[in-house]
């Protein structure tokens, strides 16, 4: 029998069959010797073969993925953990305050889902938290990302603003819910669904960061044929699958300007006469969007 994972904790797996039942599975142990790297052999959205004898149901097949998702493993900083799989879009919470999300977070995500081709909508929460100063400055970064063809939508899933705009967006689709924790994916997902009751979280007035509500990934059928994957809050996000010169391939303002190059294998960095460089110069690319490849380039 046929079905999907729709939780994970590591050792054994909610998986939701053809027929809508909801069974718990486990694994067969060489799953961990068939040269999987991630520390995680099944995440939440594999599409799944199973076995059922009496009561017990175990995973025998894990059918190829459509595309994926991964981070550095939080205990494991050579290995990676493959947050989930076979996804429509991945729709990215930042906020600006309480608690901040850096721009070097979103690039490293954003760089990740171009590199898997998964289609990336940016969801700028808390909305009812800014004032006008701030509003701007919010609006400055979205245009900054909308300018490369990014979506970006602002939300306050405390007061449902723009939650209709949200809520298009997830119709027909798989799509996994990510950033860091507190800026209020489990509120968003309550506000679209108000019987899941998923745990919500204050930030920290010491640290004004985020403290974890999710524990696991998890994947919920908001409304009809609408599934979100609910993800831990991310402190880190790698791009540990790419090498260095692969990086600015998923710099996608980069594309127009690298074929102008001296140097076909140019990286932007050292070479002489690179378009790149001189488009950050011009103000044609963002220099906080080429900072970030910097830092990206040298912490890989």
């Amino acid at each position: 029998m046929k079905g999907i994972v729709f939780k994970s904790t590591g050792s054994w797996y909610l998986v939701r069959l053809e027929n809508g039942t909801v069974v718990e599975a486990r694994i067969k142990g060489k799953f961990r010797l068939q040269g999987i790297k991630s520390t995680n052999p099944i995440a939440v959205g594999d599409k799944v073969d199973l076995l059922h004898d009496n009561d017990d149901y175990t995973i025998t097949e894990i059918f190829n993925r459509s595309n994926y998702i991964i981070r550095k493993s939080n205990n494991l900083s050579k290995q990676t953990h493959i947050i989930a799989s076979n996804l429509d879009q991945a729709i990215l919470f930042v906020t600006t305050t309480s608690p901040v999300t850096s721009m070097g977070f979103i690039d490293r995500f954003l760089v990740a889902a171009e590199s898997f081709h998964i289609p990336t909508v940016l969801v700028f929460n808390k909305f009812d938290l800014l004032d006008e100063e701030a509003q701007q400055f919010q609006r400055q970064i979205m245009d900054r990302y909308r300018a490369i063809g990014y979506e970006c939508y602002e939300v306050s899933a405390l007061t449902g603003f723009h939650l209709d705009l949200v809520k298009a967006l997830l119709q027909h689709k798989t799509s996994l819910v990510a950033g860091h924790s507190g800026t209020g994916k489990s509120t968003l997902i309550n506000k679209l669904n108000p019987d899941f009751h998923l745990r919500t979280g204050i930030v920290s007035d010491f640290s004004n960061k985020g403290k974890h509500t999710t524990t696991f990934a998890e994947m919920h059928e908001i409304f009809d044929d609408a599934f979100i994957i609910d993800t831990p809050g991310i402190k880190d996000f790698g791009v540990v699958h790419l090498e260095k010169s692969e990086i600015k391939d998923y710099m996608r303002e980069f594309s127009s300007y690298a074929s102008l190059c001296r140097f076909n294998d140019c990286t932007h960095i050292n070479e002489p006469d690179c378009a790149v460089k001189n488009a950050v110069s011009e103000e044609k690319i963002s220099i906080y969007r080429y900072e970030s490849y910097l830092s990206m380039f040298y912490s890989e």
